[in-house]
């Protein structure tokens, strides 16, 4: 490989063109090559999983709209011949529901990634990938779908909530 790359560092395609330079790049896939990539597929799907999961949130938000006719929109409200609401209970939860997916997934889609360039192990990787998205998947259903008394919300965000902190923790310690 690095004969490969010092040839293709001495070879000019253009007499006044600089020679082509891809050490950057060689270095660069090797910290790709490194990863498991049962481990990756696992966080890829959790990560697909995820984001369909929230783009149904704003498809709730909207059912939810219609069934209580609590439309923030004035144009909504007008084609739908009534008053603009603002402050519905249901819609209200719903769209908490959203917030705090949008305030928690994107961390771990940043940090599942960063944590499995540690090479973690498989077994653990997976198991934590798993455990946030179910956890991000029942907190929605207990808060906005089939409400739950506490401490059911709390705990489903609680389960996604510490392995993302673990995560970040080990991702940390490995780049230090």
């Amino acid at each position: 490989e690095l004969e490969l790359i010092a040839h293709i560092n001495s070879v000019s395609t253009a007499p006044n063109r600089p020679p082509a330079r891809i050490t950057s790049t060689a270095k660069m896939t090797s910290v790709f090559d490194s990863i498991d990539s049962t481990v990756f597929r696992s966080y890829c799907f959790w990560c697909a999983a995820l984001v369909i999961k929230m783009l149904v949130m704003s498809v709730l938000t909207g059912l939810k709209r219609h069934a209580k006719k609590a439309f923030a929109n004035p144009e909504d409200a007008k084609v739908n011949k009534v008053k603009v609401v603002n402050n519905d209970p249901d819609v209200e939860r719903v769209r908490r529901a959203h917030l705090n997916d949008l305030e928690n997934i994107p961390l771990f889609f940043a940090i599942g990634f960063l944590y499995i360039l540690t090479g973690p192990s498989a077994t653990l990787a997976i198991n934590l990938f798993r455990i946030v998205g179910i956890s991000r998947i029942v907190h929605t259903l207990v808060y906005a779908v089939v409400v739950i008394p506490q401490p059911a919300r709390g705990l489903a965000w609680m389960g996604a909530y510490f392995p993302t902190w673990y995560m970040a923790v080990k991702v940390l310690l490995a780049f230090i």
